[in-house]
């Protein structure tokens, strides 16, 4: 049988034993385990409120910042890296979050298995892998049979946003996103950041060098 293509790879990356500490310690606390069943997430958060799922959270400093910022919001955060698992449960007890938890799983198998239609108010995805190398570009996570499963599961008038600092990835987006049915664009092309998706390190730097980030938000109509 022929394995999915994925748009990840799992590395032996570093963990530093405070991660590690902390995947042992605070993932039974604030993780949702992997299962085959639709789970509720108003029962998990213990309350009705907008649903928002993040994809890809890297070492979780925006996704715990958003989450802070918008106390009237839940977040299920959706990441495969043991360290970057690590980084956000730290953070979240740090902060005290009670909108924020955590899948460690493939985002393509939890929307499969895990979450019911029309569940979320919304999505993110924050920087995926650009996987540059033309040869690699099947591997990048916007792909139109990814975006169609997505709309599944988001409430009508729930919104798509993606957003990279790769201008060929940010030119692919666009097109995958214009041509799903269900989705409008919010803007003509790209949509300037809002104020709820916090600058990274990592992006502030890019823009002091005079590179640009593309910001893509879209709403489900149908």
């Amino acid at each position: 049988m022929r394995q999915p293509v994925r748009s990840f790879v799992l590395r032996q990356g570093r963990i530093s034993n405070a991660q590690r500490r902390a995947c042992e310690m605070l993932l039974p606390k604030y993780g949702i385990p992997f299962k085959s069943g639709l789970i509720d997430l108003n029962h998990i958060f213990d309350r009705s409120a907008p649903k928002i799922l993040e994809i890809g959270f890297g070492m979780g400093e925006s996704t715990a910042t958003i989450a802070q910022s918008h106390p009237g919001n839940d977040y299920l955060a959706v990441e495969v890296h043991t360290p970057g698992v690590g980084s956000l449960l730290h953070q979240i007890e740090t902060l005290e979050l009670t909108n924020l938890r955590i899948i460690q799983h493939d985002v393509i198998e939890v929307l499969q298995h895990m979450l019911g239609n029309g569940c979320l108010d919304g999505v993110h995805i924050f920087f995926p892998d650009p996987w540059p190398k033309a040869k690699h570009h099947k591997r990048r996570l916007i792909q139109p049979a990814f975006v169609a499963n997505l709309c599944k599961h988001l409430k009508q008038g729930g919104t798509l946003h993606a957003a990279t600092d790769w201008e060929d990835y940010a030119e692919q987006m666009l097109q995958v996103l214009r041509n799903e049915q269900q989705l409008a664009n919010t803007a003509t092309d790209y949509s300037p950041r809002p104020d709820y998706r916090p600058l990274t390190k990592f992006e502030q730097r890019g823009l002091r060098l005079g590179h640009s980030v593309w910001d893509l938000i879209f709403r489900k109509i149908n």
